[in-house]
């Protein structure tokens, strides 16, 4: 399971109406809302349709299910899917069809989440599940904040793309990262994965200004280590239409990848390797360890002394 999952909710499940009470609705809404906001994106169906049913008043939407569709928004996590259905929902059950259907092109690593009356429609769809009995679901119990993987670029990808293609703000901190360097040479290829896209997100690399340890540590000049980044990555920014600013800094020895969405501890960097049979645990950040790990590598905030910085192309 990825330390970030995708899913589909139903309308239904935001309708207090469904419900035995509206406190019981509320109950269930909370438990998804927790889980969305620090470890899930939610597929905005039909091109934004689906988010734009809880801004009207045509039924009892609960508080708290407004509330949470109106967060994920602001947090960048709900991600807009063409629509399936030849024409508009027109019903819950619809709605659960049109998340289904989504699942074709792109398969979900979480689910959809619906009520009791849907799931009755989809009994023996694994894909499906109530929003009472989540976990029953293999894609809701095996959710983790930790994975176990190699330490290989197709892995890189699996459990690292939902983050590179839907944020909005990137950072990349790996104090020896440089892609003319072998063992960082397929960075250029995780940045691809972040696509061409618009608005375009903003990309970060921090790394330290030397090479090497002890006696043997060598300072490095900030114009020679630019000209390596501009030889390994600029072409393959031009053409995605991206671009990155590097960081150099004076030191520091952990590696994250920062993001709007969520933070995760790297043990071994962005470095990869073609055996498969060596391995890495990364590890999903908290909301604060998150917050406060962009905050040490913010030049502000003067954590570390910055010793310089560009931007490619």
């Amino acid at each position: 399971m990825s330390l970030i999952a995708d899913y589909a909710i139903t309308p239904d499940v935001l309708d207090s109406a469904s419900y035995t009470s509206e406190e019981v609705c509320g109950l269930h809404l909370r438990e998804i809302s927790q889980v969305m906001r620090s470890e899930g994106l939610v597929r905005d169906l039909r091109a934004g349709e689906w988010r734009g049913l809880f801004a009207g008043g045509e039924r009892s939407w609960h508080r708290l299910g407004k509330e949470m569709v109106r967060k994920l928004a602001t947090e960048g996590r709900l991600i807009s899917f063409p629509p399936r259905l030849s024409r508009a929902p027109s019903d819950d059950q619809d709605w659960c069809e049109e998340a289904v259907r989504s699942d074709v092109t792109e398969p979900f690593s979480g689910g959809v989440v619906v009520t009791e009356s849907i799931k009755a429609a989809y009994a023996t769809d694994s894909r499906v599940e109530r929003v009472d009995r989540l976990s029953r679901a293999a894609w809701w119990s095996r959710r983790s904040p930790s994975v176990r993987l190699s330490r290989t670029l197709d892995d890189y990808k699996e459990h690292l793309g939902p983050i590179l293609r839907c944020a909005n703000s990137l950072q990349f901190i790996d104090p020896h990262l440089n892609p003319t360097i072998r063992r960082y040479q397929q960075f250029k290829e995780l940045l691809s994965v972040a696509g061409r896209r618009s608005p375009r997100p903003t990309i970060e690399v921090h790394r330290v200004c030397y090479e090497g340890s002890g006696p043997g540590r060598r300072i490095l000049d900030v114009r020679s280590l630019e000209q390596d980044f501009r030889t390994a990555l600029a072409a393959g920014l031009a053409e995605a239409g991206s671009q990155i600013e590097v960081f150099v800094w004076d030191d520091f020895h952990d590696r994250y990848l920062i993001s709007n969405l969520i933070g995760v501890s790297l043990p071994n960097g962005f470095d990869t390797t073609s055996n498969v049979n060596e391995k890495t645990t990364w590890s999903r950040l908290g909301r604060d360890e998150r917050d406060d790990v962009q905050r040490e590598f913010d030049p502000a905030v003067g954590r570390h002394r910055l010793h310089g910085r560009f931007s490619i192309p």
